[in-house]
């Protein structure tokens, strides 16, 4: 007999759990939290999940009471005999801490997946991961999905008639190039040099957009600095219009004004964090493939199509 399938959600990914659930064919199941006088907190499940497979859905963004709700989340599932426990995280936060890029600081990636090893999760799914390298930091399947299966129809339908692929900064390269190359596009690269985190010093384009439509692509918007930095130098050198696709919109302190005031025609978001649509920015919906992912691991069958460009849902 086929074990149970239950989807749940921490409460920061409630919006994501309940489209991912009714995708899938099923309600969100319930889970209650406690939440005591010194801010503590207790979550728990409101039906019996003994013997099923689980799936936790939880992005781990701000704040870290997130990951641990979602570690809190994994081991309640153990506890109540859950037969496997699969962790749907749909923005893997830390994952730009896959590296000492100085003296004296954590790994903060490898912390995170050791944390949810250590409470007991069977399975991770993800999307868009900062650094790809972060799948061989466990020992368990780590099933890493991209966010072009839904941004690359978006884009064919926009019909641009002199399209070209971007990248905002050359970490991003690799990343934009595979756009351009299912695209059949040119890339351009922006190259930048930072005085510290968040702040750069300069940035010039490498490649011509003149009278381009220009897409630039990437994982992360966090500030909006860099992108809207590179959308005007864009503008300034000729090109036509610029849009940006960004697969985990972070927007922290000003970063929606920034967007909406530069030259940016349109922002392209997925919803793997809570955002509304709003001037300039478009939110397509995730929820398909994670549905997808969930009924083809319960089944055991192959999500390799979901690893290709093609993919469309």
């Amino acid at each position: 007999m086929s074990e149970q399938v239950n989807i749940f959600s921490g409460r920061a990914s409630e919006y994501l759990g309940n489209k991912i659930a009714n995708a899938y064919g099923q309600e969100l199941g319930k889970v209650s939290t406690a939440v005591f006088g010194d801010g503590e907190f207790q979550p728990s499940f409101d039906e019996t999940i003994r013997g099923n497979i689980v799936f936790l859905v939880q992005s781990t963004f701000a704040p870290s009471e997130n990951l641990l709700e979602l570690l809190l989340l994994i081991d309640a599932a153990k506890r109540a005999s859950a037969k496997k426990v699969v962790a749907v995280i749909p923005y893997f936060g830390f994952a730009r801490q896959d590296r000492k890029d100085k003296p004296r600081v954590s790994i903060g990636a490898k912390l995170m997946t050791n944390l949810l090893v250590a409470a007991g999760v069977d399975r991770i799914v993800t999307m868009d991961l900062h650094a790809d390298q972060i799948q061989g930091f466990v020992d368990i399947p780590m099933d890493h999905l991209y966010g072009s299966s839904i941004f690359i129809p978006y884009l064919k339908n926009l019909d641009l008639e002199n399209l070209v692929i971007a990248s905002p900064d050359t970490g991003g390269a690799k990343r934009a190039a595979a756009y351009a190359k299912f695209l059949n596009t040119d890339l351009v690269i922006c190259f930048k040099q930072r005085k510290k985190a968040g702040v750069i010093e300069s940035m010039q384009v490498i490649g011509d957009v003149k009278g381009k439509d220009v897409v630039l692509v990437d994982d992360i918007i966090d500030s909006g600095g860099t992108i809207t930095k590179a959308a005007d130098m864009m503008m300034e050198q000729g090109a036509t219009s610029v849009r940006a696709v960004c697969t985990h919109a972070v927007f922290s302190g000003n970063a929606v004004e920034k967007l909406v005031k530069s030259s940016l025609q349109e922002i392209i978001v997925s919803d793997t964090m809570p955002r509304k649509a709003s001037e300039k920015v478009t939110v397509l919906s995730t929820a398909g493939i994670f549905a997808d992912v969930i009924d083809k691991v319960h089944n055991n069958e192959s999500i390799s199509d979901h690893f290709k460009f093609t993919t469309i849902l």
